[in-house]
């Protein structure tokens, strides 16, 4: 396994330039996204950043995936239909639940976070919801994922591993 070259989070700023993109009306209901390829090219990183904020943006109910065609701007009655749908989603509560307690100091520097299984029982949600949102967590640089002995909250000035 190659070491970490991307900085924690860059997906969230893809996806932020990405969104602006579309707020901003430079891409428009049904145009098409840029392909992972062209975004990795242009903002130098590779495509599973790409995919990671290009899945933030799907989540958000802002672009879709059409099979054979790629990825296009959803229209504002879709984008309606798929915030009110969420509202948030699951993962992103749960992750903003873990943000409190962290922000708050329930969770200090160095405790471990619930595992993922405790989150499942907890939340009642599936295993890649839990996953997700403690991936959320880890893009943020909030946490840090020890290999086999779980996440913790990340420690002041402690690298991106």
């Amino acid at each position: 396994m190659s070491p970490r070259t991307t900085p924690w989070g860059t997906y969230n700023q893809i996806a932020d330039s990405l969104r602006g993109r579309i707020t901003r009306g430079e891409l428009t209901p049904g145009d098409a996204v840029p392909s992972e390829s062209a975004l990795g090219q242009e903002f130098g990183v590779a495509r599973t950043t790409v995919r990671r904020a290009l899945a933030a943006l799907e989540a958000d109910g802002l672009i879709k995936a059409l099979p054979g065609t790629g990825r296009v701007v959803c229209s504002a009655e879709e984008q309606k239909a798929t915030t009110s749908e969420a509202l948030p989603a699951q993962y992103r509560r749960i992750a903003a639940e873990l943000k409190e307690r962290i922000t708050s100091g329930d969770l200090a520097p160095g405790d471990a976070l619930p595992s993922e299984a405790a989150i499942v029982r907890k939340y009642d949600v599936s295993r890649g919801t839990a996953r997700q949102a403690l991936s959320e967590l880890e893009g943020t640089g909030l946490i840090v994922a020890v290999h086999g002995k779980g996440r913790f909250v990340r420690e002041p000035g402690m690298g991106a591993g």
